[in-house]
This record gives C-alpha cells, structure tokens and sequence, in this order.
C-alpha cells in the first residue's frame, strides 16, 4: 500500500529533501518530474532529507507529458490554489498520486482546467497578498489526510 507525492518541476531544493524526508517515513512513493530547478545529488536537497534518501522511493520522470502517460490509469489530485474543492473532500485510496506544482507558477492551468473535477486546495485566507503555502508543507499536509483517512497503513 502506497500513496504517491508528485512535484511537478520543483524549484527549490529544501522543499524535495524536506518531502523525500516525510516520503521515507511513510512508505510513500515520491515522483520528480523534470526540468528540476537543482540537481538530485544537490548539497542542499541531501541536506534537507539527511540520512533518509537510502529509503526513498524515488522516480524521476523526463517530463509531464511522460508521467500523464505513464500513469494515465491513476487516480490523481491536483493540488492548487484554485482547486474546486477542499483536499478533505476527497476520499483517498491506496495508490492515489497527488500532483503538486513548482513553487513559482503552481501546477500549469491547462493540466488544471483539464482535470477541474479532481482539483483539490488547502483553504487559506482571503489576503490576496498570500499566494500559497511551503510546497513541502502542502504535500505534508494533503497526504497526512489521506494516510488518515486510510488508518495510516503499516505506521506505527
């Protein structure tokens, strides 16, 4: 059983590590897709995740285009500002993939308006001076949710 974490173009190297870190710890399954804004091997992407990369299920993807197809049969919830509804309502299942975009720009809007019905968000305030959440902390926070409402499957 296994939950599945995609960023989408990361930017910053302590948001992998940080996610590469919680992916470790929860048997969950962490997709790259590229172009990265950093190298894997980066200085600080291993420091972010420490010690925990031996244990990382890690796949890198050459590009969106490739992941969409590799993974076409999935279930996926796109993780985004403007996402229809709230990442709590969705029930989640054993290998859903949530999609997270790069920290700048988000998920692009067309794979969003492609994909409305299972476009998700983490409610925050109206200040429209506030863009978003730490891209780390929203993957943390979308898959915590679904792990609970899976009975946190083989944690202890």
């Amino acid at each position: 059983m296994a939950l599945h974490i995609v960023f989408v173009e990361p930017e910053i190297p302590p948001n992998t590590g940080n996610i590469a870190r919680t992916c470790a710890a929860t048997d969950s399954v962490l997709h790259l897709v590229k172009p990265l804004g950093f190298r894997i091997d980066d200085r600080a992407v291993r420091r972010a995740g420490l010690d925990y990369w031996p244990f990382v299920k890690l796949e890198v993807h050459e590009s969106l285009d490739a992941f969409m197809e590799q993974y076409r049969d999935r279930q996926m919830y796109f993780v985004t500002t403007k996402g229809s509804r709230y990442y709590t309502e969705v029930t989640y299942h054993d290998e859903d993939m949530l999609l997270f975009g790069r920290e700048t720009r988000g998920l692009p809007r067309e794979l969003i308006d492609a994909h409305r019905e299972d476009s998700i968000r983490i409610p925050m305030s109206r200040d429209t001076r506030l863009r978003s959440f730490n891209l780390a902390n929203s993957a943390n926070i979308v898959l915590f949710e679904a792990l609970r409402q899976l009975g946190f499957p083989g944690l202890k």
